[in-house]
């Protein structure tokens, strides 16, 4: 099995890790028995992401949907992030699905100059 995680980092570092299917599951289970699913975390809002993404453009925000085993862990991912940060950047924008951010040094090159 797999899980989708949702990955967010700046110029500054990682800044969201998040299982997308954890919180929906956790509030499907809590509406089915009879708990009220708004005491619960609000489900992941990638519009929202990608809104402070666009209002925070200096700070060149990537966004990206990762497909992991069940056995990865928020905290994996993170102590990567912490142990790797190029390395883990360059492996997620590999592998996972682009949602916003563009890869500044392809970017750069296709970049048109005026002089």
């Amino acid at each position: 099995m797999s899980r989708t995680m949702v990955v967010m980092w700046d110029c500054y570092g990682l800044e969201t890790v998040r299982p997308v299917e954890d919180i929906q599951q956790q509030r499907m289970w809590a509406m089915l028995k009879g708990d009220d699913p708004d005491r619960l975390p609000m489900p992941l809002n990638l519009v929202a992401l990608q809104i402070r993404a666009q209002a925070n453009l200096q700070r060149n925000y990537e966004i990206y949907l990762l497909e992991t085993a069940d056995e990865v862990s928020v905290d994996d991912i993170v102590e990567s992030f912490e142990s790797a940060p190029q390395a883990m950047a360059d492996t997620v924008r590999r592998i996972g699905h682009r949602v916003w951010g563009k890869n500044t040094r392809r970017d750069e090159d296709e970049r048109v100059r005026i002089r």
